[in-house]
């Protein structure tokens, strides 16, 4: 579904992705652990298509598609969804405006029907209580005065409304105390599926108690240097990344 190949990429002319290469099939999930400045965020930027990160090198595909090709709200309308590491507030916006208008826009360019009122607030109202995110918080403009916790259970009902095919998840678990960690995991977990893919950046092992990969990765210095199962991330959490970075 997703295919990486030597992708390099550079933000205000340095080099953070330095030859990454990586290819995640239809109901994977996958994790990436590294470092702090290794390139997990940047993978996750140029994925998404953020402005100011330029591709130097390489190619992205995606679902037979040229990824690096579209811009932005195509990418999103193709199916690929971006989990913010510190979800933004947008004064004056609420979560229930933000999310029908993302749906029903990505809909339209996919050349579909758009949602009704009564389609739409059947799949808001039902995400909202899968995650344990009050119906009243979707009236709220989106994140403001919301909780970490809140903030990410609330990233959790856009994924569950706007289904994407591609999860990109950077540091889901940032700020999260044990039960919301537990809720939002399960939120994860919910969209699994044969033909959805899963990629999940991390610093920690504790996630993956949760949401168990199929691979795990590590990035080192804008590449990927190891591969291997769940096990992995163990190892990573008793020794460290001081070894394989060596």
């Amino acid at each position: 579904m997703l295919k990486i190949d030597n992708l390099h990429a550079e933000i205000d002319g340095k080099t953070i992705l330095n030859g990454l290469t990586l290819n995640v099939g239809a109901g994977e999930v996958h994790a990436i652990m590294g470092p702090n400045g290794a390139g997990k965020s940047t993978l996750s930027y140029v994925l998404a298509g953020r402005a100011g990160y330029e591709v130097t090198a390489g190619s992205v595909t995606f679902d037979g598609q040229d990824l690096l090709a579209l811009a932005p709200h195509e990418r999103a309308a193709a199916g690929v969804f971006l989990g913010l590491q510190y979800p933004v507030e947008i004064p004056g916006v609420s979560n229930l405006m933000f999310l029908r208008s993302a749906l029903n826009a990505q809909r339209t360019l996919r050349g579909e029907a758009e949602a009704s009122g009564a389609e739409f607030m059947k799949l808001a109202k039902a995400a909202a209580a899968d995650l344990g995110l009050p119906y009243e918080m979707l009236k709220r403009s989106v994140n403001q005065g919301f909780s970490g916790g809140e903030k990410k259970r609330n990233e959790m009902v856009q994924m569950a409304v706007l289904q994407p095919k591609l999860a990109v998840l950077d540091e889901t678990d940032s700020g999260l105390d044990i039960d919301a960690l537990r809720v939002v995991s399960d939120g994860i977990n919910r969209m699994r599926s044969p033909d959805r893919a899963t990629l999940l950046i991390t610093h920690y092992q504790r996630l993956l108690d949760y949401v168990v990969p199929d691979f795990v990765h590590v990035l080192v210095a804008g590449r990927i240097v190891r591969t291997g199962g769940p096990e992995l991330a163990h190892t990573l959490e008793r020794d460290g990344y001081v070894s394989i970075a060596a």
